[in-house]
């Protein structure tokens, strides 16, 4: 039996979850309010304040350490790697440390915070299927403009789970389909993948549908003209795209429950930005699968929105004359940091190194 810790930074909260094999024995979220975080705003800041709620966590707990067998955390927006499992090294946590990552997000510290549990352990840490696994073809790369090539980031971690999950329920090898992978969060990312390789993808953060608290594809004009309107700062104006756009800009809510309740109590201001968001992701769903020139086994909608069956409904009449649709609600990262772990550890597949 292998007994693996699993821990997740977010924005707002640290999950961890200890599992024996492939079964939960606990987890554990914990909610950082703006007063914990307060001053703490690189993610290098909140380093050892994760830690410390990390061991008090396990303390709680009565975990005994010395029983563990690896510890996995969330992969961040390191260098262009491709899909797998990887053990923590000192290039990756240097590369962490020093800044030396796509962007400032919280999960840069999964590997960091793993490591330190694990090495005085004498146990492996890893990461698995990070942030910004790349398999982009090159044509996927060009944006238009030389200065500005498209990234691949992406919910990776949950995306590559939910494909695999639906290989094993077809009974069909994941490299041997093409599939669209729609995960519907706070952030929206939609993926084309050929033969186990995720080929195409919008950033969340800069382009694709809009969503509960991101802007999505804009049109530039404008907003390069917002941009230079003196209204808002670089860094206000990141804010305004990523954290405060979207459903949340036009409605003052990312919360899909109230939405809802609004639609129901007759708010037409509301039913139009729900239906425009559904209609946008519908839209990207098809683009996608241009992607794989119409080839699809399956489209597969995944992600915390995926529960809302109203709101999948919505996406329905435009996208399923592609390919079937299955959803899969939810993003179980923790269960998928262990399935990556798992598959080193029983030798199913081998660890990568972080090159």
């Amino acid at each position: 039996m292998y007994e693996i810790l699993a821990i997740n930074p977010g924005s707002t909260s640290t999950k961890i979850a200890l599992y024996e094999d492939e079964n939960p024995v606990f987890v554990e979220s914990i909610i950082h309010t703006h007063h914990d975080l307060e001053g703490l705003h690189d993610y290098r800041d909140q380093y050892h304040f994760r830690g410390e709620v990390i061991r008090k966590i396990l303390a709680d707990k009565g975990v005994d350490l010395h029983s563990l067998t690896a510890v996995v955390g969330r992969g961040g927006t390191f260098k262009p790697l491709t899909s797998g499992t990887y053990e923590v090294d000192e290039a990756m946590k240097q590369d962490v440390l020093t800044g030396n990552v796509v962007t400032d997000h919280i999960s840069n510290l999964g590997c960091l915070l793993a490591a330190d549990i694990a090495e005085p352990l004498n146990i492996p840490a890893f990461i698995v299927d990070p942030v910004s696994v790349d398999e982009f073809d090159d044509v996927a790369r060009i944006s238009g403009h030389p200065e500005i090539p498209r990234r691949s980031l992406a919910h990776a971690l949950n995306i590559k789970m939910v494909a695999k999950k639906f290989a094993h329920k077809v009974g069909k090898p994941y490299e041997d389909m093409n599939l669209v992978i729609a995960h519907l969060g706070g952030g929206i990312t939609i993926s084309s993948h050929r033969k186990g390789m995720m080929v195409d993808v919008n950033n969340a953060n800069d382009e694709g549908p809009f969503s509960p608290q991101r802007c999505g594809t804009l049109p530039i004009t404008g907003l390069a003209k917002l941009c230079y309107s003196d209204e808002y700062d670089a860094r206000q104006m990141k804010i305004q795209l990523v954290k405060r756009g979207g459903m949340l800009a036009y409605l003052g809510t990312d919360d899909m429950l109230k939405v809802k309740k609004r639609i129901a109590q007759g708010d037409q201001q509301v039913k139009i930005i729900v239906e425009a968001m559904a209609y946008q992701i519908g839209k990207y769903i098809g683009a996608y699968a241009a992607v794989l020139d119409g080839d699809i086994d399956a489209i597969l909608i995944t992600g915390g929105i995926a529960y809302n069956e109203w709101f999948t409904d919505m996406i329905m009449p435009k996208i399923k004359w592609i390919a079937p649709v299955y959803i899969f609600p939810g993003e179980d990262e923790m269960e998928g940091l262990i399935r990556g772990v798992l598959r080193v550890l029983t030798g199913e597949e081998k660890a990568k190194e972080y090159v």
